[in-house]
């Protein structure tokens, strides 16, 4: 496999701005939400939830809010209804973008999804144009100094992980999504996790450089930054360079 984009790297110090913001409690709450609705409040049944569930008690979510999305999204409370939707577009230099959403008003997230586009030098596209550049797997970072090379892919590869890579101050790992939660449960058992999220990644990866990157990085900031979106996805490949 092709070296991961760096706008990996780029989520993971951005992550820590959205945890101040309190945005990543939102997020938890939706995809707790969408997780229960399609495979049932009981985490034990439903590996999804349980995932969700590890995700916002990671980030401190307390456990009150998270009986209630799942209570909610059930039917045991009421709430409003809200659905999963992808959107798909172009980016700067032909970039393909594939972005996830939950949202309980339509009209709204495609608005403010196009007005992201169309500001960053893109265009908002129709199902289907490039959601086939995309293999949804689960995605891994471990820091390099928290173990070593030989032992991180005797235990990972054991446990079903597809490839690992280095980029540069971690090893990125990837497994098909089925084999998700066994993964992470086995990294647990050896190394803290510096990311463990289930995503679309691209097929093959295009570079960019220059404005082009700078744009790009902007169109993927600003759809990150709404509130609807739960996962942003692009088939680019900066350089080490781009988004410091």
């Amino acid at each position: 496999m092709a070296g991961h984009s760096k706008w990996s790297k780029i989520k993971r110090k951005k992550g820590v701005a959205d945890q101040k913001r309190g945005k990543i409690f939102t997020r938890c709450i939706h995809e707790i939400a969408v997780a229960a609705r399609e495979g049932g409040g009981d985490p034990d049944g439903n590996p999804r939830l349980r995932l969700a569930i590890d995700q916002a008690k990671a980030v401190n979510m307390p456990n009150d809010n998270i009986d209630r999305a799942i209570k909610r999204a059930t039917g045991e409370l009421k709430g409003d209804e809200a659905q999963e939707l992808t959107y798909e577009g172009y980016g700067p230099g032909g970039t393909a973008v594939l972005v996830e959403v939950l949202t309980d008003n339509k009209n709204r997230t495609v608005g403010e999804i196009r007005h992201a586009f169309t500001k960053a030098g893109g265009t908002l596209g129709e199902n289907g144009c490039v959601a086939w550049m995309f293999d949804k797997k689960g995605l891994f970072a471990v820091k390099k100094e928290a173990i070593a090379e030989e032992a991180l892919m005797e235990a990972a590869l054991e446990a079903g992980a597809e490839d690992i890579v280095d980029e540069g101050d971690v090893w990125e790992l990837t497994c098909p999504t089925k084999e998700f939660h066994t993964l992470k449960v086995a990294l647990q058992g050896l190394v803290s996790l510096e990311m463990a999220e289930i995503q679309y990644l691209p097929k093959t990866r295009n570079p960019v450089h220059g404005e082009t990157a700078e744009k790009i990085i902007r169109l993927l900031e600003a759809l990150e930054d709404l509130d609807d979106v739960l996962s942003v996805s692009a088939n680019c490949e900066f350089e080490e360079s781009e988004g410091k």
